[in-house]
């Protein structure tokens, strides 16, 4: 990566452009790690424990709205302002965004801040695992920064509700793509929420995020167009991304915004919201 990577809509820096930088005014680099249950992992206990030199830790479930009884939903403007400025991350900052996993997480908070207005927000290529096999500096404990000064702006284009996401699957104005393990998708695998049910919406397309990423870091432009395609999308034409609960979904919006695509809408309630409320579910392949 050279010094371009530092404008706007350069979705990834490298280990060796962030380490050049650290330290320096209008950074800001955040640790986005979160896990699904079945990990056993705590990400803030790990950040405690050695993180990126600067970081400040981003809380998905704490960052999120409170009054929905379902996971991580987007916050409003407001809260989410109030949060990114109480970590010290100011609007205009150049924001790099990173994992414990590689790339699980740290797309998810790449699309929030870019979907509150924030325009030069990077994810680190390969993540903290990356950082640490090429022995870069860690640090413990919580970084002390300054407050920041963060205006939310929020594109509401680029969420989409049950109600867009049902729409859509009648009447096929947009594509529906699901990033669930094949088996998920499919129905034969358990979802690792309890009591709620396997399969997939009506007409949905799967993609699993591990036909995207290879190593923690995503596959090249070539392989991501070509996953896209076997799976069925064009990603030239409207689409709508899914998962979960709404964080690898971004994984989907991240590998298109490398290739140069268009951005989908991210359905931020995923299959927990739509396998919860009554919607129909279907067994088998798309």
């Amino acid at each position: 990566m050279n010094d371009s990577a530092s404008q706007a809509g350069a979705p990834i820096v490298s280990t060796a452009w962030l380490a050049d930088r650290l330290g320096t005014t209008g950074l800001s680099v955040v640790d986005a790690s979160w896990y699904l249950p079945a990990a056993n992992r705590d990400g803030k206990a790990e950040f405690l424990d050695g993180h990126i030199p600067g970081a400040v830790f981003f809380d998905i479930d704490a960052v999120s709205d409170h009054s929905s009884d379902l996971p991580h939903m987007l916050p409003d403007p407001t809260g989410f302002a109030d949060a990114a400025a109480g970590l010290g991350v100011n609007t205009q900052d150049d924001i790099v965004v990173y994992d414990g996993g590689g790339l699980f997480s740290a797309p998810r908070v790449w699309w929030m801040f870019r979907l509150f207005g924030a325009r030069k927000v990077h994810v680190l290529d390969g993540g903290l695992p990356r950082w640490k096999a090429e022995g870069r500096p860690l640090e413990q404990g919580t970084a002390q920064r300054t407050a920041g000064q963060f205006t939310a702006q929020f594109n509401k284009d680029g969420v989409a509700s049950m109600a867009d996401v049902a729409a859509a699957l009648q009447d096929k104005s947009a594509q529906v793509l699901d990033v669930r393990a094949a088996g998920r998708f499919s129905g034969e695998a358990a979802e690792p929420r309890p009591n709620l049910p396997s399969g997939h919406m009506p007409g949905a397309r799967n993609l699993p995020t591990t036909e995207l990423v290879a190593n923690g870091a995503l596959k090249s432009k070539d392989e991501l167009l070509k996953a896209f395609k076997d799976a069925g999308i064009d990603p030239d034409q409207a689409l709508i991304t899914s998962c979960g609960s709404g964080v690898s979904a971004a994984i989907a919006n991240l590998a298109l915004a490398v290739a140069g695509k268009p951005q989908p809408k991210l359905y931020d309630g995923s299959w927990t919201e739509w396998a919860s409320r009554g919607q129909p579910v279907v067994k088998g392949k798309a």
